[in-house]
């Protein structure tokens, strides 16, 4: 075990401890850390106003993006269950754009929609919207491209649920059939509670890859800006929490700061992650425990 043992020290442990002490530290990656006890937090509570819009923007991306993400998999996931010619090539295409390049397939989207020359408001232009949004490049529907993207790149998780739903027994919805049920009811009573052990891990996973997210708006708010000090363009409204941690550490070297925002994160996404399991026995049902 001593590989792993030493690998583990000093790849995980080593750097999360140092990470905790230079939290407590003037530390700018050039001079020696100098310790300034708590005032990194004290700052970061009271004063840093683009530390709560970071964690505004972090919290809306939470709110709306994860549930429409775990929603649209499990309509996709749906619809690729019916047996019909094909079926596995309409599977493998739609988790293609899951295996796509982040960065390209930002890009790819930034194109897309750009208000100019893009073909998706040249789409809504021909379709009778005066006014179509622009998208990136304004702060009330950037994130909402975001989403878009994100639900372009849904593949993953549309994988994991297309495994729950050809688990769900046919028993259940010949008995189902039987009663005379609707395809809705045969969903909100059979299907439903019985992929909830999956609705489960695709909502932890994605809240804890919401509190992460970084590549696409930095693709898409340096791509605008032109460089890397308009991280968070238009108007901070992509300033997602991990952007500010960056920006913070690698932008203007308070190495310091950042390391206290890296903790401070850590938390929240501990606490997060527990309150989720915690309340979980509320509502996921497993299959040994529905039919005792």
């Amino acid at each position: 075990m001593s590989p792993w043992i030493i690998g583990f020290s000093v790849f995980i442990v080593y750097p999360m401890v140092s990470s905790l002490y230079f939290s407590f530290t003037h530390y700018d990656l050039i001079g020696s850390p100098i310790w300034i006890g708590l005032d990194n937090y004290k700052y970061m509570f009271t004063e840093d106003v683009l530390f709560w819009q970071a964690i505004r923007n972090t919290v809306w991306f939470i709110v709306v993006a994860v549930p429409l993400q775990i929603v649209f998999a499990i309509f996709t996931a749906s619809l690729l269950t019916r047996p019909r010619r094909g079926v596995k090539v309409y599977r493998t295409l739609f988790f293609l754009p899951a295996i796509a390049p982040v960065v390209a397939g930002a890009l790819a989207f930034l194109f897309l929609f750009n208000p100019s020359y893009g073909p998706v408001n040249a789409f809504l232009s021909a379709v009778g919207v005066s006014h179509p949004p622009t998208w990136f490049y304004s702060p009330t529907s950037s994130k909402w491209a975001l989403v878009i993207l994100a639900l372009w790149g849904v593949g993953e998780a549309m994988i994991i649920f297309l495994a729950g739903l050809l688990d769900v027994p046919q028993q259940l919805y010949e008995a189902a059939d039987i009663e005379g049920a609707s395809a809705w009811q045969k969903f909100r009573r059979v299907t439903l509670p019985m992929i909830t052990p999956v609705i489960f891990f695709s909502l932890v996973i994605g809240v804890i890859q919401a509190f992460q997210y970084f590549t696409q708006a930095y693709v898409a708010s340096t791509t605008l800006g032109g460089q890397r000090s308009s991280l968070g363009a238009p108007q901070n409204s992509l300033l997602f929490y991990a952007i500010y941690l960056y920006q913070q550490g690698f932008n203007y070297f308070r190495m310091g700061y950042a390391s206290a925002l890296a903790w401070v994160l850590f938390v929240v996404t501990m606490a997060c992650t527990i309150t989720l399991i915690k309340t979980s026995k509320r509502w996921v049902h497993y299959q040994g425990g529905m039919f005792k």
